[in-house]
């Protein structure tokens, strides 16, 4: 996952996360990852519009956004 991560950071692309909460929820966020370190993610969070910290050990799954198609 950590070299998806650096690869969305060096191209500046949005990503979806699914990350589990503070308090077990498991959440969907659109982030732009600015900084990657050992144990944590720095992002600008679409839906909070801010930039949060995001452990990696919460981190369930990371994937490129998909562009919807058909009618």
């Amino acid at each position: 996952m950590k070299a998806f991560l650096m690869n969305a950071m060096q191209t500046k692309a949005t990503i979806v996360i699914y990350y589990l909460d503070r308090h077990g929820k498991i959440t969907q966020r659109y982030i732009r990852v600015l900084q990657l370190t050992e144990d944590h993610v720095l992002a600008f969070c679409f839906y909070r519009k801010k930039v949060r910290t995001f452990k990696l050990e919460n981190m369930l799954s990371a994937d490129k956004i998909r562009k919807r198609t058909g009618a």
